[in-house]
């Protein structure tokens, strides 16, 4: 693994959970792997799960993890190719992720889409550039189009609740399903959660969503696809509740229908599925309180695990 950006970078998506799950039985067992190393967290977006598992994950490997809020403490920063910077941004990515990689041993980034140009946000500029000019390992810690640390550590999180490793009497049925919010949000975590059950393709994988949420068929190849949700859930394991806004008419909310958020009535039709969502959740719009509050809810164990999933992430490159 030189960079974690996406499931691609992973050869085998099983050998990591397991690393994973055994860092979460004895999460210091590798605590001098990263003695004298540093992590740079660079942030351009706020965030509060991903940035303190992250660190917790570096200290766990005896690495010091720095964290730089860009978007609050830096200079705004330049990323186009040969940009004449007469505007408001000080200084460019050419100049700066160069230093960074003299100072860090791997550099941790967060960026976020403005979802109005899907060009521009689908092209990964920002984190690409990094990757780039930086010159050494790049994680991504959720970029414009996805987010491959939340989807590994859902994946952690479904082997651990099916027993891993395990026999399989059966595949297990994943669905991920939208639910309505209040604004805009981006496909990321949507997108990175399709790519990584494909790429993984041992489950039976549906994604339902109204007419006109379709992802980019990039990251859906393989799963079956329905805007009847109803049909979708039935016997269902897993459920993963998550909005996304349009992908084709580009970051837009056509419908908040509210008969698509999850509640007791609908899981009865499934196979006692747990239910997942990444949080941050809204509730009562998203999910309903019966639901997060229930013995079917997971979010907590599955927002817990971002630890592991960063400790076997960060493992995997400072042992390279």
């Amino acid at each position: 693994m030189k960079n974690f950006l996406s499931a691609h970078d992973v050869k085998n998506i099983d050998s990591l959970v397991q690393t994973a799950l055994s860092y979460k039985a004895d999460p210091l067992k590798d605590k001098k792997l990263g003695t004298d190393k540093r992590i740079g967290m660079l942030f351009l977006n706020p965030s509060m799960r991903t940035r303190l598992s992250t660190q917790i994950a570096a200290q766990n490997l005896g690495a010091e993890a720095i964290v730089f809020n860009v978007d609050k403490e830096g200079w705004a920063l330049e990323f186009e190719e040969e940009a004449i910077m007469s505007g408001n941004k000080v200084e460019h990515v050419k100049d700066a992720a160069p230093i960074m990689g003299n100072y860090f041993d791997i550099l941790c980034i967060r960026t976020f889409p403005g979802l109005k140009n899907k060009e521009e946000d689908y092209s990964e500029l920002y984190i690409n550039q990094f990757v780039k000019y930086s010159g050494i390992p790049v994680v991504s810690l959720e970029s414009s189009t996805l987010h491959p640390l939340q989807s590994l550590t859902d994946l952690i999180t479904i082997n651990e609740t099916l027993g891993f490793p395990r026999v399989a009497i059966r595949r297990p049925k994943i669905v991920l399903t939208w639910a309505p919010h209040v604004k805009a949000l981006p496909q990321a975590v949507a997108n990175s959660f399709s790519q990584w059950v494909n790429a993984w393709g041992q489950a039976d994988f549906v994604i339902t969503h109204p007419e006109d949420y379709e992802l980019d068929e990039q990251f859906t190849k393989g799963a079956t696809i329905t805007h009847d949700q109803d049909e979708a859930l039935k016997d269902a394991d897993f459920i993963y509740v998550k909005n996304w806004s349009t992908f084709s008419d580009y970051g837009k909310i056509y419908c908040n229908d509210p008969e698509w958020m999850l509640t007791q009535e609908k899981l009865r039709q499934t196979n006692n599925a747990k239910v997942m969502h990444c949080l941050p959740v809204r509730r009562n719009v998203e999910l309903s309180d019966e639901i997060l509050d229930s013995p079917s809810s997971i979010v907590t164990q599955e927002a817990s695990n971002r630890v592991w999933a960063a400790q076997a992430v960060l493992a995997e490159l400072l042992k390279k």
